[in-house]
Protein backbone atom coordinates (compact mmCIF):
# COMPACT_ATOMS: atom_id res chain seq x y z
CA UNK A 1 0.00 0.00 0.00
CA UNK A 2 1.42 3.36 -1.02
CA UNK A 3 1.69 6.19 1.50
CA UNK A 4 -0.45 9.28 1.04
CA UNK A 5 1.94 12.28 1.02
CA UNK A 6 -0.84 14.31 2.63
CA UNK A 7 -1.55 11.88 5.46
CA UNK A 8 -1.38 13.32 8.96
CA UNK A 9 1.68 11.19 9.72
CA UNK A 10 3.53 12.37 6.63
CA UNK A 11 2.63 15.99 7.31
CA UNK A 12 3.86 15.61 10.91
CA UNK A 13 7.19 14.29 9.59
CA UNK A 14 7.42 17.17 7.13
CA UNK A 15 6.87 19.70 9.94
CA UNK A 16 9.29 17.83 12.22
CA UNK A 17 12.03 17.89 9.58
CA UNK A 18 11.40 21.58 8.87
CA UNK A 19 11.76 22.41 12.57
CA UNK A 20 14.75 20.15 13.21
CA UNK A 21 16.75 21.69 10.35
CA UNK A 22 16.15 25.11 11.93
CA UNK A 23 16.85 23.85 15.46
CA UNK A 24 13.51 25.15 16.74
CA UNK A 25 12.86 22.40 19.33
CA UNK A 26 13.94 24.61 22.23
CA UNK A 27 11.22 27.12 21.31
CA UNK A 28 8.46 24.55 20.87
CA UNK A 29 7.13 24.00 24.35
CA UNK A 30 3.51 22.95 24.53
CA UNK A 31 2.59 26.42 25.84
CA UNK A 32 4.42 28.25 23.06
CA UNK A 33 2.93 26.04 20.36
CA UNK A 34 -0.59 26.48 21.76
CA UNK A 35 -0.06 30.26 21.76
CA UNK A 36 1.16 30.01 18.18
CA UNK A 37 -1.93 28.06 17.13
CA UNK A 38 -4.25 30.64 18.68
CA UNK A 39 -2.30 33.53 17.17
CA UNK A 40 -2.48 32.01 13.70
CA UNK A 41 -6.20 31.25 14.14
CA UNK A 42 -6.72 34.93 14.95
CA UNK A 43 -4.88 35.84 11.74
CA UNK A 44 -7.23 33.52 9.85
CA UNK A 45 -10.20 35.56 11.08
CA UNK A 46 -8.70 38.99 10.33
CA UNK A 47 -9.56 39.23 6.60
CA UNK A 48 -13.23 38.56 7.41
CA UNK A 49 -13.59 41.06 10.22
CA UNK A 50 -16.19 43.75 9.57
CA UNK A 51 -17.29 42.11 6.31
CA UNK A 52 -20.67 40.66 5.46
CA UNK A 53 -20.96 36.99 4.53
CA UNK A 54 -21.23 38.04 0.88
CA UNK A 55 -18.12 40.22 1.12
CA UNK A 56 -16.24 37.34 2.74
CA UNK A 57 -17.25 34.98 -0.07
CA UNK A 58 -16.24 37.57 -2.67
CA UNK A 59 -12.86 38.05 -0.95
CA UNK A 60 -12.24 34.31 -0.84
CA UNK A 61 -13.18 34.02 -4.53
CA UNK A 62 -10.24 36.23 -5.51
CA UNK A 63 -6.80 34.71 -6.09
CA UNK A 64 -5.20 36.92 -3.42
CA UNK A 65 -8.01 36.30 -0.93
CA UNK A 66 -7.90 32.55 -1.38
CA UNK A 67 -4.10 32.53 -1.06
CA UNK A 68 -4.28 34.60 2.13
CA UNK A 69 -6.82 32.24 3.69
CA UNK A 70 -4.90 29.14 2.58
CA UNK A 71 -1.70 30.57 4.08
CA UNK A 72 -3.38 31.13 7.44
CA UNK A 73 -5.00 27.68 7.37
CA UNK A 74 -1.56 26.21 6.71
CA UNK A 75 -0.09 28.17 9.62
CA UNK A 76 -2.78 26.86 11.99
CA UNK A 77 -2.27 23.32 10.69
CA UNK A 78 1.49 23.64 11.17
CA UNK A 79 1.06 24.34 14.87
CA UNK A 80 -1.52 21.57 15.35
CA UNK A 81 0.74 19.09 13.59
CA UNK A 82 3.75 20.19 15.63
CA UNK A 83 1.89 19.91 18.94
CA UNK A 84 0.61 16.46 18.04
CA UNK A 85 3.99 15.31 16.69
CA UNK A 86 5.93 16.36 19.77
CA UNK A 87 3.35 15.01 22.22
CA UNK A 88 2.33 11.73 20.61
CA UNK A 89 -1.24 12.74 19.77
CA UNK A 90 -2.98 10.73 17.07
CA UNK A 91 -5.00 13.53 15.49
CA UNK A 92 -7.16 11.20 13.44
CA UNK A 93 -8.21 9.23 16.51
CA UNK A 94 -8.68 12.40 18.53
CA UNK A 95 -10.99 13.84 15.88
CA UNK A 96 -13.02 10.64 15.64
CA UNK A 97 -13.38 10.50 19.44
CA UNK A 98 -14.46 14.15 19.54
CA UNK A 99 -17.03 13.65 16.77
CA UNK A 100 -18.60 10.82 18.79
CA UNK A 101 -18.82 13.15 21.81
CA UNK A 102 -20.25 15.94 19.66
CA UNK A 103 -22.83 13.61 18.12
CA UNK A 104 -24.17 12.89 21.60
CA UNK A 105 -24.08 16.56 22.59
CA UNK A 106 -25.60 17.76 19.31
CA UNK A 107 -27.79 14.94 17.98
CA UNK A 108 -28.95 15.11 14.39
CA UNK A 109 -32.59 16.14 13.96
Amino acid sequence: MQSNPNSIEDLQKLVQNFCEVRKWDEFHSLKNLAIGAVTEAAELVEPFRFRTDLECAEFFATADGRQAVEDELADVLFFLLRISQLNGVDLGSALQRKLVKNAKKYPAP
